[in-house]
């Protein structure tokens, strides 16, 4: 759902495009014969891709961790779509070519510009222009943390207090902000002028949760959320801390319909044929420098966990030296791992060696986009000490996904139980549009460095 301040982003983005090219036009046209018709039509036709484009990298998204460099990382990658998209405009457009020129000239000027402004509005303080107001609905550590996340993420709302209600929990939210328990939500919610409850209880069975009004409040038009659809919604994950299994059995999501299997599947084999095509010439120029530093063998194959448990063999680019595990045992990779080849980190760094699982896909063992594969032996140690974990087995796993453009290469336990809870998101909310939205991110970690090892 947009905010109020992503609409009136879209809408300056759009008014920007659009009232530029006009002026462009009539500007630089100096009396030039120009169908106004024409104009209009090329300057709405540009103007939706670019905002269509701009949304896809993520330069919408009220809350993000890019740095200035992966924005404008993605600027440039939204130039290098675009203008494609106005070449095939411009042959289309029945004009002379001094006509063609101008609208050329026009549109790009627009479109630099507007990208510009797009850049620099993502790292600009935000001011809010409509304070959300959140009522918590408990007063312990959990409660604590939901107001963290909320005052840490996303500076448009506001906590208004804590209602402690009957829950026996230690107090850890400050004195001063809680609400008079004697009162109810309902007469809170009409009082502090409340839009939003967030139920943030870590124990239940101690207290009576005030069901009827919490629902008296729903009707009413007040949008009431458990701790795991406000850290889905805020965050985009599915924290394990606040996770219960009813949440995932009752709750929505986790659709894996034919339909959705099939768009699916289809695009993954559009996708994977264009990259390779793409990619060909980089891949033999990397077998090249592999052989050349450390001779054969050019690949490694890697047995991994895939769609419902299902063991596959994974194919890389040989990143590391030959005897990377001479003992047998497997290790995690780390930052600056010793076992890399001068190539290798190379590669690594800029993602080249995940080329060749293009043909995983292929194959139908792998999707573009899921969560990254495991192996075995991790999986099984992982699956002892996570919950949950492998709920991720539901779909086939990804040649990138949303935990890698979210969260930093994972080298530990710690840092696969911070990866899980992207997957949940992924695997519960997974759609066409969410796919296209990771691959666009995915260039912008490429480019950054971000997070490879």
């Amino acid at each position: 759902m947009f905010s109020v301040d992503t609409l009136l982003e879209v809408i300056f983005d759009f008014g920007f495009v659009f009232v530029g090219i006009l002026i462009g036009v009539l500007w630089i046209g100096n009396g030039l014969p120009v169908d106004p018709y024409l104009v209009v039509v090329f300057s709405l036709i540009l103007t939706l891709t670019m905002v269509a484009i701009s949304a896809w990298l993520g330069f919408y998204h009220r809350i993000h961790d890019r740095t200035v460099d992966d924005s404008r990382a993605r600027a440039v990658l939204a130039l290098h779509i675009s203008i494609p998209v106005a070449y095939v405009i411009f042959l289309f457009l029945p004009v002379t070519e001094a006509n063609r020129t101008l609208f050329e000239l026009s549109g790009m000027s627009a479109l630099f510009g507007m990208l510009s402004n797009r850049v620099m509005a993502s790292h600009r303080r935000r001011r809010a222009l409509v304070t959300q107001r959140i009522l918590i609905f408990g007063a312990g550590s959990e409660a604590a943390k939901v107001a963290a996340s909320l005052r840490k993420e996303d500076p448009t709302v506001r906590v208004v207090g804590f209602h402690p209600g009957s829950i026996l929990e230690d107090v850890a939210v400050p004195e001063e902000m809680l609400v008079d328990p004697e009162l109810s939500l309902v007469d809170l919610v009409d009082t502090l002028k409340v839009d939003e409850i967030v139920v943030a209880v870590g124990e239940r069975r101690g207290g009576r949760m005030p069901l009827r009004e919490l629902l008296d409040c729903r009707l009413s038009g007040v949008l009431v959320l458990d701790m795991s659809s406000h850290y889905e919604r805020m965050l985009g994950q599915i924290r394990l801390d606040a996770l219960r299994a009813g949440w995932l059995i009752f709750g929505g999501g986790f659709r894996q319909g034919v339909v959705r299997t099939f768009v699916k599947r289809v695009f993954d084999i559009i996708a994977a044929l264009v990259l390779l095509i793409i990619f060909s010439p980089l891949m033999v120029v990397t077998a090249l420098l592999i052989l050349l530093e450390d001779g054969f063998p050019l690949f490694y194959s890697q047995e991994r966990v895939g769609l419902n448990g299902r063991l596959f063999n994974v194919t890389k680019f040989r990143s590391m030296r030959r005897d990377a595990e001479s003992d047998g045992t497997p290790r995690w990779a780390t930052k600056n791992d010793d076992r890399t080849t001068r190539v290798g980190r190379i590669i690594r760094k800029l993602r080249i060696d995940e080329l060749p699982q293009l043909f995983s896909v292929l194959m139908g063992d792998m999707s573009l986009v899921g969560p990254r594969p495991e192996r075995a032996y991790f999986v099984d140690q992982l699956t002892k000490e996570i919950p949950f974990y492998a709920v991720r087995h539901s779909v086939k796993p990804g040649v990138t996904g949303w935990a890698q453009v979210r969260y930093p290469y994972g080298s530990s336990v710690d840092d696969a139980v911070q990866k899980l809870q992207y997957d949940l998101f992924y695997v519960k909310n997974h759609t066409l549009m969410l796919d296209l939205v990771v691959l666009f991110e995915t260039v912008g970690v490429v480019v950054g460095g971000k997070g490879a090892q």
